[in-house]
């Protein structure tokens, strides 16, 4: 008697499990495109420090003048 028992609540959480459903979201992102003007320029200056540190600088120029330059560093 024991065994009809465990196979029907066997029977019964498989079809519960097989009843439970996976939503999947698909979105189409539109392409991103960056218009740069070909007369911008820019320049990367790497200096390592010897001592486990490390700068960057990165100047940006427009064709009207306008700069803009940014320096992060890193110490390891």
């Amino acid at each position: 008697m024991r065994h009809p028992l465990l196979a029907a609540a066997a029977l019964l959480s498989l079809g519960a499990a097989a009843q439970a459903q996976t939503t999947v979201i698909e979105r189409d992102r539109p392409a991103v495109v960056v218009d740069r003007p070909a007369s911008e320029s820019k320049s990367v200056t790497v200096h390592d420090h010897g001592d486990g540190c490390v700068s960057k600088t990165v100047r940006k120029e427009n064709e009207m003048g306008d700069s803009k330059t940014v320096k992060k560093e890193s110490c390891d």
